[in-house]
C-alpha cells in the first residue's frame, strides 16, 4: 500500500502510477501484451487516429471493500461497448478476452494505488484505442493500438452528494442526428467543451443538451445520461445519438429491483414540470443530483430540488449501487470481477 498519497485529499484528475499496459493490431491480428513504465506513446505523425478521428475509450473504476478484496465494476460491458464504439468507427474490436485480460493486469500491476476502503477514492480505469497506421486519404487505417491505464481518482465532485443546477443551450448540439453520439468517441467530448466551459462559468456544472434534429427532446448531460423521476417512474431519455451509459443501465435494474417503473422514452423539455427528482449519471460521479434546470432561452427555471437536498429514490439507488461496487450490497446479478492477487 502506497502511504504517502493523501487519499482524502484526492481529486479527479491523473496521477502517474507505476504501469500500463499495451497491445497492437498489425498484420491482420493482435500482437503480445507489453508492459510500460512510461506515459508516452511514439505515434507516427500520419496516424489515422491522429487526422481521422479513429480513436475511442472507456472508463471504469476498481473499488476495495472493507473485505479488503478488490472490485471492478462491469468490466465485461465495459468491453462490448469498446467493441460497438470500434465497429461504429470501422476500427479493429479489441476482443472480450484480451481487454479483459489488459484490464486486469493494469490493475494488478498498480495495486498500491488503489485506494483504501472508506477514502470515498477509487482507482480509475482508462482503456483507449486508436488508429495507429502511417495514413494519409480518408479511410480506415489497418493498424490500431489499445492501452490500458490506471490512476487513483478521489470524489468527482468534492462538495458530495448534493444538488447543482444545471442548464439548457439550444445553440450547442453535443453530436449530428445519426452521428456518432451512440459510440465512446474522444469528438463527442470535443464537441461539448464549449458549451461547457460557457455553463461553468455562468455557474452551472452542467448542459443538458436537447436532441439534435428537432430540439424538442431531452438528450446527454454534460457528459453524463440524464435521468429523472417523474410520478414514481425512472424515466431516461431513448435515442441512438445517446451514448448507452453502463451506469444508467445498472440504476435502471436497481430501480426495477426496487418494484419502481422503468421509462427509456423520448422526453419534451415541458415534462420537466412535473418532474421530481433528476440527475446526470455515469462512471465518474455515479449519480450527481440535479437541483434546478434554467432554460436560458425561454427563462424558464425548473426547480427539482425544492429543499435543496437529493431525492428520495436517487439518494437510494445512488447508495445501493455504491454499495454493490464496494461489496457493502450483495451484487445478486453478478456485476463485480474480484481481482486475484498472487
Amino acid at each position: 500500500m502506497n502511504t504517502e498519497i493523501d487519499w482524502g485529499s484526492l481529486s479527479f484528475g491523473y496521477m502517474p502510477t507505476d504501469y500500463n499496459v499495451r497491445c497492437t493490431y498489425k498484420d491482420g491480428k493482435w500482437g503480445e501484451i507489453e508492459v510500460s513504465a512510461s506515459p508516452y506513446i511514439p505515434i507516427h505523425i500520419a496516424a489515422t487516429g491522429l487526422h481521422y478521428g479513429q480513436e475511442i475509450f472507456e472508463g471504469l473504476k476498481a473499488f476495495r471493500g472493507k473485505d479488503g478484496k478488490v472490485r471492478i465494476f462491469r468490466l465485461d460491458e465495459n468491453g462490448k461497448r469498446l467493441q460497438s464504439s470500434a465497429h461504429g468507427l470501422l476500427m479493429e474490436p479489441v476482443p472480450a478476452y484480451l481487454f479483459r485480460e489488459m484490464v486486469l493486469m493494469a490493475v494488478k500491476l498498480n495495486e498500491r494505488f488503489i485506494p483504501p476502503y472508506g477514502t470515498g477514492a477509487s482507482l480509475y480505469i482508462r482503456p483507449v484505442e486508436y488508429g495507429s497506421s502511417a495514413q494519409v486519404g480518408v479511410k480506415p487505417g489497418k493498424e490500431y493500438t489499445f492501452i490500458v491505464f490506471v490512476t487513483p481518482v478521489g470524489p468527482y465532485f468534492k462538495t458530495g452528494f448534493k444538488p447543482t443546477n444545471i442548464c439548457i443551450m439550444r445553440q450547442y448540439d453535443r453530436v449530428a442526428p445519426q452521428g456518432t453520439g451512440r459510440w465512446k468517441v474522444g469528438g463527442n467530448y470535443a464537441a461539448s467543451l464549449e458549451s461547457g466551459e460557457k455553463a461553468h462559468s455562468m455557474g452551472y456544472s452542467a448542459v443538458l443538451f436537447l436532441d439534435p434534429k428537432e430540439k424538442k427532446y431531452l438528450d446527454e448531460c454534460g457528459p453524463a445520461n440524464f435521468f429523472a423521476i417523474k410520478d414514481g417512474k425512472y424515466i431516461t431519455p431513448a435515442s441512438d445519438s445517446i451514448l448507452p451509459s453502463i451506469t444508467n443501465k445498472s440504476l435502471q435494474q436497481i430501480a426495477k429491483d426496487m418494484g419502481i417503473e422503468v421509462e427509456a422514452r423520448h422526453i419534451t423539455v415541458d415534462e420537466l414540470e412535473s418532474v421530481t427528482e433528476a440527475g446526470a449519471c455515469g462512471t465518474a460521479a455515479v449519480i450527481s443530483p440535479v437541483g434546478e434546470i434554467d432554460d436560458l432561452d425561454t427563462g424558464k427555471k425548473y426547480v427539482i430540488a425544492k429543499d435543496g437536498v437529493p431525492g428520495p429514490i436517487s439518494t437510494a439507488l445512488y447508495n445501493t449501487l455504491r454499495g454493490i461496487q464496494l461489496g457493502d450490497v450483495e451484487d445478486t446479478h453478478g456485476w463485480n470481477t474480484i481481482v486475484e492477487f498472487d
